[in-house]
């Protein structure tokens, strides 16, 4: 009677502890439906070995990108300036049908007579591809902005919205103050949870959870500047926003996904995790007057 009892106390320690780490932001990443999966951890220091080597390329990135190191993972940091650059969001192609990737997003984006210098993937969606918050392409809303509770780690709030005004300036919100602000943008994308707010790190992070992946967000600096971040190991969502706080020297910043990240470098994919993507962000050098 002893074993039985004792076995029944050890599950509901660790249905105790499961909870207590979901509750303090180190739980799993968002699938499209919304749950919460469990992340396999890796020692801290360790250094992440991608399958295939699918991290391990290195190309000749664009002015605007660079390769650093921040706390044992390596990340590529890409700056885009709006008086140069221009920043869309493309989540379906000519034909209506949804792009599903970032590595078609590059395609239909060159066959249109548009090289990106990049594109990543930029928003959580549904199990049929459908934006799980607000998504905003050439002034048109194609998803609403969404407001609901749930798991994962999109509803890990504040979640928030990062936006393209018409003139160009960007900026990267907190969900409720977005509202607030009645912006009308030109693009927009909800995603979470917010990374940085105001410059201070989500409250609900611990500084370095169990809970890693290869992740990607986009944060805004002080002068207007946006900072597109991708990782190439798996790092907890405390490193990830230290990142933008302490290297990028964002104020806000917004996480947009883990292990489904990638990232293109003009028609070439230097980091592809090899898996579906709904609403992506694409930079292009703005032509000359």
């Amino acid at each position: 009677m002893w074993i039985y009892r004792a076995g029944y106390l050890v599950l509901i320690l660790l249905a105790l502890s499961g909870g207590w780490a979901v509750w303090n932001g180190v739980g799993g990443r968002s699938e499209p439906s919304g749950l919460v999966l469990p992340e396999r951890s890796l020692p801290e220091g360790a250094m992440e070995k991608s399958p295939q080597g699918r991290n391990e390329t290195v190309t000749d990135m664009p002015d605007i990108c660079e390769e650093t190191v921040f706390e044992n993972a390596r990340t590529i940091l890409c700056v885009a300036d709006p008086s140069v650059h221009s920043v869309r969001f493309a989540y379906r192609g000519p034909d209506g049908a949804v792009l599903g990737s970032v590595e078609k997003a590059v395609t239909a984006l060159a066959a249109g007579g548009e090289t990106p210098l990049l594109v990543m993937n930029a928003g959580m969606y549904h199990a049929d591809m459908t934006p799980v918050g607000l998504y905003v392409e050439g002034g048109a809303e194609i998803a609403p902005l969404n407001q609901d509770d749930g798991f994962g780690n999109f509803f890990l709030k504040p979640n928030g919205v990062f936006f393209v005004r018409e003139d160009g300036s960007a900026g990267v919100m907190e969900t409720d103050a977005y509202l607030a602000a009645g912006i009308a943008p030109d693009f927009a994308t909800q995603s979470g949870p917010m990374l940085l707010i105001d410059g201070a790190i989500h409250p609900r992070f611990l500084p370095d959870g169990t809970s890693k992946y290869i992740r990607n967000g986009v944060g805004l600096r002080a002068d207007g500047k946006i900072v597109l971040a991708i990782t190439r190991d798996r790092v907890s969502l405390g490193s990830f926003a230290r990142l933008f706080r302490d290297v990028a020297r964002c104020d806000n910043a917004l996480f947009f996904d883990g292990a489904v990240s990638s990232l293109a470098l003009g028609i070439h994919m230097e980091i592809d995790a090899g898996e579906p993507a709904g609403p992506v962000v694409a930079v292009f050098a703005k032509a000359d007057d």
